[in-house]
């Protein structure tokens, strides 16, 4: 389960880089929460996110409903990943449904 959980995160924090800019997480700021087989908390904050207690570096960049994050530091370096907002408090990844909570 640990390998299994270890190898998500891994590609999780692969998939978020490309070349943004800006430090305002725009309507991503905040707290969300995902399910599924990884449950997960993932705060957006200026210049940075946190997911499982490890705060990494991160530009943003807004595209109608896309936010794109881009991973500036670390082994995620250079990779974006794409966050669309669905709703007021709902956001769409390919690693699932995020719900705000706070």
């Amino acid at each position: 389960m640990l390998r299994k959980i270890s190898s998500l995160f891994i590609i999780f924090s692969l998939l978020i880089l490309s070349a943004c800019t800006g430090s305002d997480p725009g309507p991503l700021a905040g707290t969300w929460r995902m399910g599924g087989l990884v449950p997960m908390t993932i705060q957006f904050r200026s210049g940075e996110t946190e997911t499982l207690g490890v705060i990494e570096k991160v530009s943003y960049k807004v595209k109608g409903n896309d936010v794109l994050v881009t991973y500036t530091e670390g082994l995620a370096k250079g990779m974006t990943m794409r966050y669309t907002i669905t709703g007021q408090n709902t956001a769409q990844t390919e690693m699932g449904t995020l719900q705000r909570i706070q």
